[in-house]
């Protein structure tokens, strides 16, 4: 568009003919003339008056001495003296050398003049302005201006410029003061404006203009006038908000003002606040409770609770107020402060506890207790109130007399309350008001001294209707008739007893009879409880108690019969009653000493100590459980009978079979050996010793018993678990007492007897027997006779064991059964043990006792195991024992070429041991007798080594799994929060864990002392050959074993196969006892109950066991264990979320000092990084080197600056093996700087820093480390880019790398999502090491390499091969990888780095194709800019001669492209203003603005012009309005210019001057959305600025240039595009803010695109005026001006 002249004649256009300026201009043209003629009459009189003219000349003398001013002081010298020249003359109205007198004045205020000297200017000026009469010739000026319109638009006009203009208001309000004439007469259509203006004004910065605007309120616009009752709620509301508002000031007389105007003007002695509540008080109580439930963005959440308060002062205001508000005010507190997080609100609780302390505690008790009552009284639902009054007690603090008169009250008249409504309505039991309420009742009663509860009322009425009167509470509902209070007694302490147990009684009642809502039933009868023992806990006083003690407790206990009583529930009934039958001080007192009232009590709390309710052991109120004991025979004198009996027996021969003619004698005396009374036991063993005369006389009538008709079994199979258990299965009942009593004798006797008994049995065969119906039995039972007496009776103690009742017969005879079976297991040990058995009886007894074992365990049989276990441990030795004597070879018979050969005997190991070892520890049912398996598991296994060597293992494991299975038990038990709920069902104990942690222990430590040799051998070997594979894998082959996972390679997966068992076992034993250790941290919780003291005793208990055990397999085995606990630190992810410090924390327990643990470490790492040959081999191959540098890494992190410095040396010792075996990268060098860098971070924050060598070491080692790892991505880069994009197209179109952290990536490689796009190996550490570099390297350099010259080496070295190679090729050359730019933006803040990156930038600046990306990359790239322009000054004039450099002369040069480029060089400049600071490049304004007008002036191209108009907006936003006075003139009469043009003549659809026109149109539009002061002037001219742009006159013409275009345009055809107006909708909690209205358009291809914009430029700019209060979203306008630089082509 060319550079017309303007075009001053008027344009005729369809419709309306629209006056130009032309005529405006000589309008003014011809006033400023008249002016002057006006007053040259003036100035001629005072020049012919000789005193004027010698009042000139001292005035002209004043002035020349300002010449020999040198110090302030003489300023004021030379003020005063012109002051007094003023004065002298003050008849005259004339100042001689204005001009002069103006500049000296201006001089005298600069702001480097101390005060003084501005207060004497000032007073200058005040005489001059009254000498002139300045201020009445202005007001003349705005008389005669207001004549010339209605008076309504006139001031309309002064509220619009009230509203936007700040600096005016004080004036504005001054000329109101003496002219404002009746409201009703100005107010016109829209009072909003006017209200909106006095808000403004109100809440003004200016002191003067805040009392300005409230004596025009109290004058003017009173509460009760036409105008306030005229207007909108909301217009109603922001007067009221801005007015009280003053009262922040903590002035006087504004406060003073205020108060005036909310209680008006006239005085009424007898009700001076009847004008307040009749017009102000309900608008200030909506106005105050809308800003506190819905706070502005504007103010602090605090305001209207701090003007609340201030306004409690005045109480003629505050009281009426707070009778209104107090309740809404609290409870907008409650909501705000639970919205905010626990670190922020800290002002808001502050101004809430100031306004709890400022109130009086009736006017907050008044509205709770009502709402409180009423919720009560109502359908019990709601609980608001309720939790707001328990908000309040918790939250506050309270003094004295809240405590002591004031909360009991409330106590007292809760309770009463409650016992009325519930005893008249029962159903509200159960409501959450009425649980709500009994919470409340228990905080309240924490607050309230004993001193408080003992004081009688004041009055006579029950405690309800004094808190009713107390309170004045008005509404409250009335009691029930027949509703009498329980006594006369108006103690507190007394009502609230008569109260709670009349409560208790009646929600027991209701427990009693299982309703519906149990739970709630329970719960309120527990909280009852509750308070009843607190409350009985302050009591100091004695008081009578209206209950029947009796009819209570019955109430009470009779709950204990029906399932719904829980623990809880239980607890509280007898902790209360127990403490009321202590308490000497309730009358009449509770008696508990009656039998069936205790035993109701004992009983119930005896069911709580069985297994399953593990979790109420620690609060069982019985101490001891009374014993039993059992009664003995009478003794009697029969020593001679005995004697008798004795001599028949001997003189009977064996062939009369006497064991069977005086078998009653006989037991009688056998019986004996089993009595408890010494003179029988001595009759009976006297008898056996002199009497017996063969013990084959005994067994014939025992045994012809054992195996008599009745007893009748047949052979089965037992299915358990899979397997086939033989057995005997009993067909029909017998006495199975009496086979139990004959077992026992012969137990007696066997005992007595000892071995000469099992040798009398073993060598007599049955058939020698004089009874010969017993040999027919034993064939008939054994299909053989040829037995001795001990084979026949073990097989019928084997039978007895093997056999049980059918179905039928089970609920009979299964518990004799057991005992019968108890028996004979006893016996058949006795026997074992002083008996010789050959091999093969042993191994069937063996084989029947573990498949017994076995059934008992799957059937849940748990009385017989113990004594099984016992009878197994006998058989095994008795069966080793054979088998070492078989062994034992003749030395003669040795040869020495047999010395090493195995014989091949040895004992073989019964295939179902191991599993029903198993099975007895792991089965939960089996639980209780679990210890008992332990001991024969830790006794026989290093008893009878090597032959039970193959249990260790599979014992171990499971021994694992049950430590598992219970320490989910435990910590499921601790998540259990279901207080008044079921009962929590669990039987884990720390028994139970501490048992299984022995057991593990010793079972670990057995594996790893019994290990053979030829497995250590094995083990060395497949260990000393992984080094050799390790290598051939190179760089990729490290980056699969440290980033994919364990499972990565199979090497590895063989070296774990490798290794022993006995470190296999320490391996997993260390995993269990890691896991136990990182979970069972125990968190004291804020209320300790039942579960938590015997979960904390759990917790604490167990947790010091897995502590001794860690310890003392780490003395052992300390590598094994310490690589173990870090290889599961890293494998169990969730303990390491849970518990991030446990590892850390067990590993000091473990190591004395930290120099230990570092030892270790590095020793690890050693050995799997070094390639000695003779290097030692890992403990654990499985455990990469990876996972120990990030074990490392995070353990220095927990490190402290003296402990780091101990640590120093040796890892420094592990750092110099790494760098000086080879300058090129190994991939340990990654991680080994990682650990560096934090081990220096500790460091240089120490003192050690000051020792020379240190400084030597660190800049050395970390620059070697840095080096390699910054050269090997530059190796990289050659091969390609190392940032490759993985193929993830991200929303915005972009192609986008999907890396991981470094912390996530995981050697678990299952834990990796199986569709997620990975990046390759290679490229994944690349990424890693850069983003290192750019997030932990480069901001420490300084600190590290100390050093400028290594710093600025270093820097070169990262800009070389990673920042160069990353922004190279680029088609979008901002479309840089984030980490890269953070290396920039680091190094930035390093000045001596700024020539290493310098180059970069300033390319990349250069490339035409920068502006391609999209305005994201450019927001990144921003703080960079910054940077670089504001530590090197050179680069801005650079980038100036650039904007301003000549076109070529070349006449073959393509100009559309020269145009291109000087757009591309000015928006270059606009990019780097715009990533400045506001006002940064002030110093350079005037070259920028000289650049900008020579484009303007010379450039007529409308693309270069564009990006000129881009430019301003960037000024306009980065530089203070004041800054750019000097471009308004320029940019003015641009914008007339083109507007003007467009009017003449509408360019065509797709003509290159649109582009202009719509970066003008953009400028304007952001010029309407700042509203400067000095905009404000100017922007008539081209939009309505009135209420004309809202209510239009009948005879309105167009005066603004784009209302002009609006009409021009619209006659244009219309087309059905879309509108480039930014419509934006607003969220509910979002403020109304100016925006622009072109923020998204970028290009329009017709005139007709901008018609809607035209069309509503004036509303919306007066509508956001109006709306906005002030406020612009400048977010909008930033991201609007980077779409416009950025196209993102």
């Amino acid at each position: 568009m060319s550079n017309a002249p303007l075009v001053v004649s008027s344009v005729e256009v369809p419709g309306n003919a629209v006056k130009k300026g032309s005529a405006w201009i000589t309008a003014k043209a011809s006033e400023r003339s008249k002016y002057r003629v006006a007053l040259r009459p003036i100035n001629q009189a005072y020049s012919s008056d000789p005193k004027f003219k010698k009042y000139s000349q001292q005035v002209e003398k004043c002035l020349n001495s300002f010449d020999d001013v040198h110090e302030w002081a003489d300023c004021i010298a030379f003020l005063k003296q012109l002051l007094k020249t003023f004065q002298t003359y003050s008849q005259f109205k004339e100042i001689p050398k204005k001009l002069i007198v103006a500049k000296r004045l201006s001089q005298c205020l600069n702001p480097a003049l101390p005060t003084g000297v501005h207060q004497r200017a000032l007073e200058v000026y005040i005489h001059i302005l009254q000498v002139l009469g300045f201020f009445e010739k202005v007001i003349a000026l705005l008389d005669k201006l207001s004549t010339s319109a209605s008076l309504s638009f006139f001031f309309q006009n002064i509220w619009l410029i009230m509203l936007t203009t700040p600096s005016a208001r004080g004036t504005s309000l001054n000329y109101l003061s003496r002219r404002l004439p009746h409201i009703t007469d100005i107010v016109g259509k829209d009072i909003g404006l006017m209200i909106r203006a006095f808000a403004a004004a109100l809440e003004d910065e200016n002191l003067l203009v805040r009392r300005g605007a409230l004596d025009l309120l109290l004058t003017a616009i009173r509460v009760d006038s036409m105008a306030i009752r005229k207007a909108h709620a909301e217009d109603k509301a922001i007067i009221m908000k801005a007015a009280v508002g003053v009262v922040l000031r903590r002035d006087i007389s504004l406060n003073r003002r205020l108060y005036s105007w909310l209680l008006g003007p006239e005085e009424r002695p007898d009700n001076p606040i009847a004008y307040y509540k009749e017009h102000a008080l309900g608008l200030l109580y909506s106005t105050l409770k809308n800003e506190m439930f819905s706070p502005s963005g504007e103010y602090a959440e605090s305001r209207p609770f701090k003007i609340f308060i201030s306004l409690l002062d005045k109480w003629e205001v505050g009281s009426p107020l707070a009778d209104m508000l107090v309740y809404d005010a609290f409870k907008a507190i409650k909501v705000l402060m639970e919205a905010h997080s626990t670190d922020s609100g800290e002002d808001l609780m502050m101004t809430a506890s100031t306004l709890y302390e400022a109130l009086e505690p009736e006017i907050l008790w008044k509205p709770l207790l009502s709402k409180i009552f009423k919720e009560l009284s109502g359908e019990g639902t709601r609980t608001e109130a309720l939790d707001l009054a328990l908000f309040v007690i918790k939250t506050f603090s309270h003094d004295e007399e809240i405590q002591s008169t004031h909360f009991p009250t409330i106590l007292a008249g809760l309770l009463d309350c409650l016992d009325i409504r519930l005893h008249s309505q029962p159903p509200l039991s159960t409501s959450p008001a009425t649980l709500r309420s009994l919470v409340l009742l228990e905080e309240i009663l924490k607050y309230t001294p004993h001193l408080g509860l003992k004081e009688e009322a004041r009055c006579s009425q029950r405690p309800y209707l004094f808190a009713c009167s107390f309170y004045e509470v008005e509404d409250f509902e009335p009691v029930p008739q027949g509703s009498a209070p329980r006594s006369d007694s108006t103690i507190p302490f007394t009502t609230s007893f008569n109260n709670l147990f009349a409560l208790t009684e009646h929600s027991a009642r209701l427990l009693t009879g299982a309703g519906p809502a149990v739970g709630s039933v329970r719960e309120a009868l527990s909280r009852t409880l509750t308070l009843s023992e607190r409350l009985l806990a302050r009591l100091t006083i004695s008081v009578d108690v209206a209950w029947e003690t009796s009819i209570w407790m019955d109430a009470l206990l009779q709950t204990f019969e029906h399932e719904s009583a829980t623990f809880t529930t239980v607890d509280r009934v007898v902790t209360l009653i127990a403490a009321l039958s202590r308490s000497k001080l309730i009358q009449p007192r509770l008696n508990i000493n009656n039998r069936v009232s205790m035993r109701k009590m004992v009983t119930k709390l005896l069911q709580y100590l069985k297994t399953d309710t593990v979790a109420y052991h620690a609060q069982s109120h019985v101490e001891s459980v009374i014993a039993q004991t059992m009664a003995s025979p009478e003794s009697r004198n029969v020593a001679e009978a005995y004697e008798a009996f004795g001599i028949l027996w001997r003189l009977s021969e064996d062939n009369t079979v006497p064991g069977f003619k005086f078998k009653v004698p006989l037991m009688i005396v056998l019986e004996t050996l089993k009595s408890t009374d010494p003179g029988l036991y001595r009759i009976g063993e006297t008898w056996m010793r002199c009497s017996l005369k063969s013990y084959l006389r005994i067994l014939d009538p025992i045994l012809y018993d054992l195996l008599g008709p009745p007893i009748s079994r047949t052979s089965h199979n037992f299915k358990v678990h899979k397997r086939d258990i033989a057995g005997f299965l009993y067909e029909r009942s017998f006495d199975l007492r009496l086979i139990n009593h004959l077992l026992e004798v012969l137990l007696s006797v066997v005992s007595f007897a000892g071995q000469g008994f099992t040798k009398a049995a073993a060598t007599s065969g049955i058939k020698r027997s004089h009874h010969s119906l017993l040999v027919q039995r034993v064939e008939l039972a054994f299909q053989d006779a040829n037995r001795s007496y001990l084979d026949v009776l073990v097989e019928i103690l084997l039978r007895f064991i093997q056999s049980e009742p059918s179905f039928p017969l089970s609920p009979t005879v299964k518990p004799l059964n057991l005992l019968l079976q108890s028996t004979a297991i006893q016996l058949l040990q006795l026997i074992i043990t002083r008996g010789e058995f050959d091999q093969a009886l042993i191994g069937s007894i063996e084989a029947i006792v573990i498949g017994k074992l076995y059934y008992s365990v799957h059937t849940r049989s748990l009385d017989l195991q113990n004594k099984l276990l016992h009878l197994l441990h006998s058989i095994i030795s008795l069966s080793i024992s054979h088998v070492e004597s078989a062994r034992q070879i003749p030395k003669e018979n040795t040869t020495e070429a047999g010395a090493g050969q195995d014989d091949g005997i040895r004992y073989s190991l019964n295939p179902l041991l191991v599993q029903t070892l198993i099975d007895g520890i792991s089965i939960r049912s089996n639980r209780p007798v679990m210890q008992h398996w332990l001991d024969f598991t830790l006794g026989a296994i290093p008893q009878f080594q090597p032959a039970l060597q193959p249990a260790i293992i599979p014992l171990n494991d499971c021994i694992c799994r049950q430590l598992t299975s219970i320490l989910g038990e435990v910590v499921g038990a601790s998540r259990f929060s279901q207080e008044y709920g079921a009962d929590l069902q669990t039987s884990a104990t720390e028994l139970d864990l501490i048992m299984l942690i022995n057991g593990l222990e010793r079972l670990v430590l057995l594996g790893l002392a019994l290990t053979s040799e030829a497995d250590a051998t094995d083990d060395d070997a497949s260990i000393q050959e992984k080094p050799a594979n390790e290598q051939s894998g190179g760089l990729l082959g490290y980056v699969s074993t440290v980033f994919s996972g364990d499972g990565g390679s199979g090497s590895t997966s063989e070296q774990s196969n490798t290794r022993s068992p006995g470190c296999r076992s320490l391996d997993d034993g260390v995993r269990i006892l890691y896991s136990i250790w990182g979970t069972l941290i125990w968190k004291p919780p804020s209320t300790w109950t039942a579960r938590e003291e015997s979960l904390s005793l759990i917790y604490n208990r167990t947790r010091a066991r897995c502590r001794r055990a860690l310890e003392h397999l780490f003395r052992v085995q300390p590598m094994e264990v310490f690589e173990s606990i870090i290889d599961w630190w890293n494998k169990d992810l969730m303990l390491q979320e849970t518990s991030p410090d446990a590892a850390f924390e067990l590993v000091d327990v473990l190591l004395s000092t930290a120099q230990n643990a570092t030892h270790m470490l590095c020793e690890s790492i050693s050995s799997r990084i070094s390639l000695a040959a003779n290097r030692r081999p890992p403990a654990n191959a499985s455990l990469t080197d990876a996972i120990l540098f990030k074990f490392m890494e995070q353990y220095f992190q927990r490190l402290e600056g003296p402990l780091a410095i101990q640590v120093w040396a040796r890892y420094l010792t592990l750092v110099k093996e790494l760098v000086t075996t080879s300058k090129e990268f190994k991939p340990p060098n990654f991680p080994a700087l990682r650990c560096m860098n934090v081990l220096s971070v500790k460091v240089t924050q120490t003192t050690a820093m000051e020792d020379k060598r240190v400084r030597k070491e660190l800049q050395d080692n970390y620059g070697r480390l840095l080096d390699s790892c910054v050269m090997f991505i530059g190796r990289s880069s050659d091969q390609g880019s190392w940032i490759r994009r993985a193929n993830v197209i991200a929303t915005n179109g972009r192609d986008s790398p999907a890396p991981r952290p470094m912390d996530e990536k995981l050697e678990d490689s299952t834990t990796s999502t199986p569709d997620t796009a990975k990046l390759p190996p290679n490229a994944e550490i690349l990424y890693h090491i850069t983003n290192f570099i750019a997030k932990s390297v480069v901001p420490n350099l300084r600190r590290f390499l100390l050093e400028n010259d290594k710093v600025i080496a270093a820097c070169n070295n990262i800009v070389y091969y990673i920042v160069n190679p990353a922004m190279r090729g680029k088609t979008r050359p901002m479309d840089v990888e984030p980490t890269v730019i953070s290396i920039i933006e680091e190094m930035a803040k390093i000045p001596a780095s700024l020539k290493s990156w310098r180059a970069a930038i300033v390319d990349l600046l250069s490339d035409n194709r920068t502006f391609n990306s999209v305005a994201e990359d450019g927001i990144k790239w921003q703080p960079i800019i910054k940077a670089l322009y504001h530590s090197d000054k050179t680069a801005f004039s650079e980038l100036l001669a650039k904007v301003g450099a000549a076109p070529s002369a070349n006449i073959f040069t393509n100009k559309e492209y020269e145009m291109l480029l000087r757009s591309l060089s000015i928006r270059r400049l606009s990019f780097v203003l715009f990533s400045g600071e506001k006002n940064a490049f002030l110093t350079q304004l005037p070259t920028i603005q000289e650049k900008l007008v020579d484009v303007f002036r010379s450039v007529p191209s409308p693309v270069v012009q564009a990006e000129v108009f881009l430019c301003i907006r960037i000024l306009l936003c980065r530089l203070s309005p004041h800054n750019l006075t000097s471009f308004w003139p320029v940019l003015l009469t641009e914008l007339y210019r083109i507007f003007e043009q467009v009017i003449v003549a509408l360019p065509a659809d797709g003509s290159e001057d649109l582009q202009l026109i719509l970066a003008a149109c953009k400028c304007l539009d952001l010029l309407l959305v700042l509203q400067t002061e000095e905009f404000q002037v100017h922007q008539w001219t081209f939009i309505t600025d009135t209420v004309d742009a809202i209510y239009r006159p009948d005879d309105w013409l167009p005066e603004g240039m784009l209302d002009q275009l609006a009409e021009i345009a619209s006659s244009l055809p219309i087309d059905s595009k879309t509108s480039v107006l930014t419509h934006q909708s607003l969220n509910a909690d979002q403020r109304p803010m100016r925006r622009p209205l072109l923020a998204s358009a970028r290009q329009i291809d017709s005139m007709r695109d901008l018609v809607p914009f035209f069309s509503n430029v004036s509303i919306a700019s007066y509508e956001s005026v109006y709306a906005s209060g002030g406020n612009i979203d400048w977010d909008a306008i930033e991201k609007g001006i980077m779409d416009d630089m950025f196209d993102g082509r």
